[in-house]
């Protein structure tokens, strides 16, 4: 993880440092668009900072992708794509406050590029305006591109037997949760210390930003002195949105808001359109021992009526489950770990279950049910929880029977890119290129570049 965020942070790098000491020609024309020698010095320099290795000579393949983003953005003008400006800068916002989040502050992003952050934001506003552009395009290409069963089962035999994917063992997980019972006092005790940061903020005797560094529970906004970046309302919860995007001063502290997170107090620092850039702090009431031991002995009782058929686990569920994103799910958990080919789906390996539930299920066989156990839900708070392993599907090489929808997407991503290829070609006899003399001896994956 840690080589794949250096690797986005260089590429950055590379991307928004100004070359200087490259002597710029033209070596290709594509069109009416010219590359030149330092945009082709400068994805080299990028690439081996990142460790990257290369099929080929990087002065061939480098300005072949260059060229093929070229065709890429002509056809986008041809098509008249539009990206809008508020989609572009919310990403510009999330890719800064990423950058700010990994090197540590505004200053250090500054520095560590050289740049200001307004002329980090000019730049990035372009490439990733291109990289939105270039991806409508390709989107409108293979959009139409619908496979069959017929069509998957007939790929599915065409492959070679080492050539069909390995699918990993895949859990299939029910939750059940209980919240602890909090204290009344404990609650009072939350609302009463963010009544006086409160105080402290509005009176001037304490900045907002350094109360959140002391006090803040969200713990990577706090190290921001609480920012959250610019966001949309739909980033945040309903609670949240609705007291954020209704402040209109800079210099007071919102009321006191409650969401599933804890307590908040939130301050505006700036608005753009339907964004808005807040400061937030977050306490969290604290669970007692004896609260704990309260829910672990709600949950033995509500196991004992199930084994003894009272009720199923999942009438259980939607009885007394505080899971809001499984209770209505008969408690099947879904994946949504964004790096998982089953993203979406109630199936994981066990690398993309949490951690708590990992050390469960692994013991376990198919319609076994944990003792109840302590786990941090996706919230960041405490609660007990049981799991039942509803199924697990051994390692195995695809079959059409039990993993039919990873082969179709792999047939559909296979279409796609015959499409996009085919494109290409296309797109070569139809465009103007020139490519100078010492840049034409090398082998491309598309040879139709060079004309005689």
């Amino acid at each position: 993880m840690r080589k794949g965020i250096i690797g986005i942070l260089l590429f950055a790098t590379a991307s928004l440092h100004a070359q200087n000491n490259v002597i710029d020609e033209v070596v290709w024309v594509v069109g009416e668009e010219a590359i030149l020698k330092s945009e082709v010095e400068q994805s080299r320099i990028e690439m081996q900072s990142m460790g990257q290795r290369m099929e080929g000579d990087p002065y061939c393949v480098i300005p072949e992708q260059l060229a093929i983003q070229k065709l890429f953005l002509h056809q986008a003008a041809i098509d008249s794509v539009e990206v809008t400006d508020a989609t572009v800068g919310q990403d510009v916002e999330a890719r800064i406050n990423f950058y700010i989040q990994q090197i540590g502050s505004r200053e250090k992003v500054e520095e560590y590029f050289g740049k200001t952050l307004p002329q980090i934001r000019e730049t990035l506003f372009d490439l990733i305006k291109n990289e939105k552009m270039i991806d409508e395009v390709k989107y409108n290409l293979v959009k139409d591109i619908k496979v069959t069963p017929a069509q998957v089962r007939r790929f599915y035999k065409e492959q070679p037997e080492d050539s069909i994917p390995f699918i990993p063992t895949m859990y299939e997980v029910q939750l059940m949760t209980i919240s602890p019972k909090v204290a009344p006092a404990e609650i009072e005790r939350v609302k009463n210390l963010l009544r006086d940061i409160t105080e402290q903020v509005n009176s001037g005797k304490a900045q907002f930003s350094s109360m959140a560094l002391r006090y803040s529970e969200d713990r990577e906004s706090a190290s921001h002195g609480g920012e959250l970046g610019f966001s949309s309302r739909s980033n945040f919860v309903p609670e949240f949105s609705a007291v954020a995007f209704n402040l209109t001063d800079p210099k007071t502290v919102s009321k006191i808001v409650e969401t599933e997170y804890g307590f908040h107090i939130i301050q505006m620092i700036e608005k753009r359109g339907d964004r808005m850039n807040v400061r937030h702090i977050l306490i969290k009431p604290r669970v007692s021992d004896d609260e704990l031991v309260a829910a672990l002995n709600q949950m033995d009782s509500i196991l004992v009526d199930i084994n003894n058929k009272k009720y199923t686990f999942e009438e259980a569920v939607y009885a007394y489950s505080s899971d809001k994103e499984t209770r209505s799910n008969y408690g099947i958990m879904v994946n949504s770990s964004r790096e998982s080919d089953y993203a979406g789906t109630s199936r994981f390996e066990l690398k993309d279950l949490p951690s708590e539930v990992a050390k469960q299920v692994s013991g376990m066989s198919v319609g076994d049910t944990s003792k109840p156990f302590i786990m941090v839900n996706s919230k960041g708070k405490e609660v007990v929880a049981v799991v039942r392993l509803k199924n697990r599907i051994n390692g195995h090489r695809a079959t059409m029977q039990d993993d039919y929808q990873q082969l179709q997407d792999l047939l559909v991503a296979k279409l796609n890119e015959e499409r996009v290829e085919e494109w290409i070609r296309e797109m070569q006899q139809k465009t103007y290129i020139r490519i100078n003399d010492d840049w034409r001896n090398c082998e491309f994956k598309y040879p139709g570049w060079i004309k005689e």
